[in-house]
């Protein structure tokens, strides 16, 4: 009788805290749904398409390798496809319990798969047989018998590729593959129990990673950069480096597959100045002194307390890049000054005498009273570059995701003479026009900006201003396609509830019409290693769809640019070299064989390595075409830089390592020779 007594009272308490936790996740969906409501730019209707909706992203987001869930979960699910919308407006929320219990359930089920692995021989004889498809839409485990199989071979396929990456001779792998299985068959299973572990027991249990799941879902619906953040998430989304912190301004984080990956290069750093690192390249380890810390089975905030520490001034960074290279970085630590201009001018001579800016991010500084940032470090190099009477500007926003829109506006208006830049929309309907208020120009000769799919928000909204005024010729690739702007609010007025980044407004060119899902497209187009990637944000689920405005106003663009004769110019001319011949050619074979990868071989050490070995032999061609690019001009620092670096050695040589890249950059060699060619022309 005791024990049933006990027993019934820790069912009642179990009950009691998951209704409190209930009633916690029931305020924040109803808080979230109406703040939707009321400040999204868009808000879509509370009914069936909408659960339809949330209903797809919730379960990707829970599953999104599909390696967990079963036919029969998918069964259980399927009643609330079209039920979500029904909860959300009632306030209930106890149908969140049965996608905790059932995920809790096949991970625990995935790590028995995994634990009894560790007995069993593993076979490379090529009777099991790799399938890889890019599109997992309707792919579905049936039952057990199938999860056990996908496990096995996915971590038999991780075993074989761990070895390969540790030692480059193939012939050595070979001949020890099967002393290399059994040392590695322990390494790679408990690096994946970690990672289920983690999902276990990550920050508040699985229960919070499903009910944020759902959260996020609920806000991505309305469209892609719309997104729930709890406080520690909102906390990290909003610290940047501090004023005069001593860091190497490498932000990481973990992924899905417990690996610690680059999640933010700041720009200035040290990590920014030495150019090698890239966002998603994985960490392998840290090394400063007779300090290492791998990076297996650790959280990220190990990683953040290596770095951060004082003693690890100096620190190696093992990564490993997205062709499959490992590569041994050694940064320093440095100090990162709001006062410091975070963009550098040079010179580019090859017969015209040409400046060159990259602008890595429209950065500005918040807390400044006066709130310098991109525009003003950008003004004081177009001040040193006038000095050196260059002829015309190449302007590099490639691989610039965005930033601040003031900052993008204030640049805009240093290369026109006063009148609008930008419209933009709120979600009454009401406009606003940005315009350029100051009569004259800081630089009225021409002016090229480079772009790519990677190009975003602020860029775009730049570059289009620049290209509807026929102050710039763009060249490159289609952008990015964002042309919104999203704030970050609370859920609640104690921020207990957490905060939704939720876009409020949408902006559009002078011309009313919008890039949004479709980019800014260059005037003259080159060819890209990313073209079909499928970056771009018309690729997103539920992406803003474009529209245009009527204006009230008009704006005077200059006489138009002569854009098909540079044009038909440089295209002769990409033809004549070859170059972008050969990057179409791996870009093709990167789209079908990688990217958009639907292949299937058999599971053997030999195939393994053909396919991988495929891959980082496209990547080494491109590699190798960068670094036979010869320049057709000499790049320079200005007069001002010469004097500032001749008393800083170590900036001397990241100064040095930077111009040289410029120098053989086949996009800035072409944007060269057609901001040349124009320039001859008049």
């Amino acid at each position: 009788m005791k024990k049933n007594i006990f027993t019934s009272i820790l069912f009642l308490l179990f009950i009691s805290l998951s209704a409190q936790s209930n009633d916690v996740f029931c305020e924040q969906v109803s808080a979230l749904q109406q703040l939707i409501k009321t400040e999204h730019y868009s808000p879509k209707p509370l009914n069936d398409s909408l659960s339809k909706g949330v209903y797809g992203l919730f379960l990707k987001t829970l599953d999104p390798d599909k390696e967990f869930f079963i036919s029969k979960d998918y069964d259980l699910f399927s009643s609330d496809t079209y039920e979500l919308d029904n909860y959300i407006q009632a306030g209930t929320c106890g149908f969140i319990d049965k996608y905790i219990e059932t995920l809790k359930e096949r991970i625990l089920n995935a790590k028995a798969i995994i634990e009894s692995l560790e007995k069993e021989t593993l076979d490379y004889s090529g009777r099991d047989t790799l399938y890889f498809d890019a599109d997992k839409s309707n792919k579905v485990l049936l039952d057990n018998t199938q999860t056990r199989r996908l496990w096995s071979k996915r971590l038999r396929y991780k075993i074989a590729t761990t070895a390969l990456e540790d030692d480059s001779i193939f012939d050595h792998v070979k001949a020890n593959f099967k002393t290399l299985v059994s040392e590695l068959k322990i390494k790679v299973l408990k690096r994946q129990l970690c990672v289920l572990d983690e999902m276990l027991l990550q920050n508040g249990g699985l229960e919070k990673f499903v009910k944020e799941s759902f959260l996020n879902a609920m806000a991505a619906y309305q469209d892609p950069n719309s997104t729930f953040f709890n406080l520690s998430e909102k906390k990290l989304f909003e610290d940047g480096l501090s004023a005069n912190q001593l860091s190497f301004g490498i932000n990481t984080e973990k992924n899905r597959d417990g690996d610690i990956v680059i999640a933010y290069i700041t720009p200035g750093s040290v990590a920014y100045e030495n150019g090698s690192f890239d966002p998603n390249d994985i960490i392998q380890s840290l090394t400063s002194g007779n300090d290492q810390l791998e990076t297996y089975c650790i959280s990220n905030d190990d990683v953040m307390a290596f770095t951060n520490d004082e003693k690890h001034m100096t620190v190696t960074f093992k990564i490993k890049k997205r062709n499959g290279s490992i590569q041994q970085i050694e940064l320093t630590k440095s100090l990162l000054k709001v006062e410091e201009n975070l963009t550098r001018a040079y010179i580019i001579d090859g017969g015209s005498k040409l400046g060159y800016i990259n602008i890595p991010s429209f950065y500005t500084d918040m807390e400044s009273v006066n709130g310098l940032g991109l525009a003003n470090d950008v003004a004081k190099e177009l001040y040193k570059l006038n000095k050196e009477n260059i002829t015309g500007l190449i302007l590099d926003l490639r691989f610039n995701g965005g930033g601040s829109m003031k900052e993008a506006s204030d640049l805009a208006g240093m290369f026109i003479d006063r009148g609008p830049v930008s419209v933009l929309k709120y979600k009454n309907g009401d406009t606003y026009t940005v315009r350029d208020p100051n009569r004259g120009t800081l630089f009225n000769k021409p002016i090229v900006i480079l772009i790519n799919a990677f190009s975003a928000s602020a860029s775009e909204y730049f570059a289009s201003t620049l290209q509807d005024y026929n102050r710039a010729i763009l060249v490159g690739s289609t952008t990015h396609g964002k042309a919104s702007a999203q704030v970050l609010l609370p859920l609640s007025d104690t921020d207990d509830l957490g905060f939704c980044k939720l876009t409020v407004e949408k902006f559009y060119r002078i011309t009313g019409k919008s890039h949004q899902s479709v980019g800014v497209i260059p005037d003259i187009e080159l060819p890209s290693l990313y073209d079909n990637f499928d970056t771009r944000e018309r690729y997103e689920d539920f992406a803003l769809q474009n529209d245009s405005i009527q204006t009230k106003y008009k704006f005077t663009p200059l006489k138009p640019l002569p854009i098909e004769k540079l044009d038909a110019e440089s295209k002769n001319r990409i033809g004549a070299n070859g170059i972008f011949d050969e990057i179409k050619s791996i870009n093709e074979q990167l789209v079908e064989n990688y990217i958009k990868k639907n292949i299937s071989y058999p599971l053997t050490l030999d195939a393994i390595h053909q396919d991988i070995s495929s891959y980082i032999e496209l990547w080494e061609r491109y590699y190798s075409i960068i670094a036979e690019q010869k320049a057709s001009y000499s790049v320079k620092n200005t007069t001002s830089t010469e004097d500032v670096l001749q008393y800083n050695s170590d900036e001397t040589k990241s100064n040095e390592e930077i111009m040289e890249a410029i120098s053989k950059d086949i996009y800035i060699n072409e944007a060269y020779s057609i901001l040349s060619n124009y320039i001859n022309q008049n």
